[in-house]
């Protein structure tokens, strides 16, 4: 680093001008104290051996630096030392994702890591994580793959404590975990079209989904919360009449009579839009909300309902798949609504960070439950899963992604504070 000049600092100058420079060169030496000893403290959570019995604790801590990097850019590396728990380790693991458990004969699917192309992303350290959330809540809103994803978190965080259930109703859909030695909460709300929505019918896949309508089921309890991590994909590709202004507008798939096919991408763009603005007109709501990207499911030789799998052990390097077709589409349209959301947000000092998991997970063909979801005996029609993920598996990477991102936050937070003394 190079410094400037004494005579830029100084110059000629008069009494009181050099007080004023003294108070400034004094500010700036506070916040590279402050900013420093915060990541040290954030660094100083090693990880004992202790904590994985025979799971090796990774070589380096989460890097401090605040170097700008992509790190959603990037190819999957072998990881020998993974994974870092295992289906007999943690208790959260739901069935339908409990791989290992179900029989499945392959292991390497659990043993890679993220690599950006630009720099290092550190192994998912669950002190430091919890120590960044001390006193903090973090909600995941979304579909199933949002549970997915705490229940990956839950599991990543089992080295350290097993939280207890607060949940305020006994339903699967609604959980809320406490971390009581950090006075930190976890919670999911499933919400799988993100806006108000209904079955028509208990013996029919059909929605009504009003695109122009919040979900109070979950925009009515989150103001409490410190972060949001909101999701949405899957479900739109299904039967949907969609509803605006109170009045049909379209539906897809719906095979109703008199009734025009709507195009998916409108009522995508509108689901976002409202969710977004759901979140903005919340009145005293100071939390950073993030968007996890739409996550790619794998299916070939065949749709789901028709004989799909996703057979693949190893992933695909960046050039060998490309996202396109209505993968493209939605992640595409969900960064668009994004950017319209955060420049608003920004206007009433609220944060929104985007968590782009996209192209990392369409990397990921090998990390599907396929059949292994359940027992082969089981008295039951049902499918090959190659849209949730293996736990273990691809899906804690998201913590990796996660807690360099609330790093940074937490630097930047330090930062401005700083600048505004």
């Amino acid at each position: 680093m190079k410094f400037l000049h004494i005579e830029l600092l100084w110059g000629n100058t008069t009494p009181k001008q050099t007080v004023s420079k003294i108070c400034i060169l004094t500010c700036i030496i506070l916040l590279v104290f402050t900013v420093t000893t915060a990541l040290l403290k954030i660094n100083k959570y090693k990880l004992p051996s202790t904590a994985f019995g025979d799971l090796k604790e990774p070589e380096s801590l989460p890097s401090a630096s605040v170097k700008k990097c992509d790190i959603f850019s990037g190819e999957w590396v072998p990881n020998p030392e993974a994974p870092y728990y295992t289906n007999t380790t943690c208790w959260a693991i739901h069935e339908h994702q409990n791989c290992m458990k179900h029989g499945r004969p392959d292991s390497e699917f659990m043993k890679w890591r993220w690599k950006p192309n630009e720099c290092e992303l550190p192994i998912f350290n669950p002190f430091q994580f919890l120590e960044i959330m001390r006193g903090k809540s973090m909600a995941f809103v979304g579909d199933s793959i949002a549970r997915n994803h705490m229940q990956s978190m839950i599991c990543l965080l089992s080295r350290v404590e097993r939280p207890i259930d607060v949940s305020h109703k006994n339903d699967f859909s609604y959980k809320r975990w406490k971390y009581s030695s950090y006075n930190f909460t976890m919670a999911n709300y499933w919400t799988p079209h993100l806006v108000r929505a209904k079955k028509v019918d208990s013996n029919s896949a059909l929605f009504n989904v009003y695109i122009d309508e919040f979900d109070e089921t979950w925009t009515t309890q989150i103001k409490e919360f410190d972060h949001v991590i909101i999701n949405g994909g899957q479900w739109f590709l299904g039967p949907i009449v969609f509803y605006e202004k109170q009045k049909v507008v379209g539906c897809q798939y719906c095979d109703l009579a008199n009734m025009t096919h709507s195009n998916l991408y409108y009522g995508y763009r509108k689901v976002f839009s409202t969710t977004f603005k759901s979140i903005l007109s919340l009145e005293n709501f100071k939390g950073t909300t993030f968007l996890r990207t739409f996550s790619p499911s794998h299916f070939e030789n065949g749709l789901w309902n028709k004989g799909g799998n996703c057979v693949r052990t190893k992933p695909f390097r960046s050039n060998e798949t490309k996202l396109e077709g209505y993968d493209l589409e939605l992640h595409k349209i969900q960064l668009e609504e994004f950017k319209v959301a955060k420049k608003e947000g920004t206007k009433k000092g609220l944060k929104f960070m985007l968590l782009d998991t996209t192209q990392a997970m369409l990397l990921r063909p090998d990390g599907h439950p396929n059949r292994y979801g359940y027992w082969p005996n089981e008295n039951m029609t049902l499918y090959n899963d190659c849209v949730h993920w293996c736990l273990p598996g691809p899906i804690d990477s998201w913590g990796d992604f996660l807690l360099e991102m609330l790093k940074m936050e937490s630097v930047r937070s330090i930062s401005t504070n700083m600048l505004h003394l």
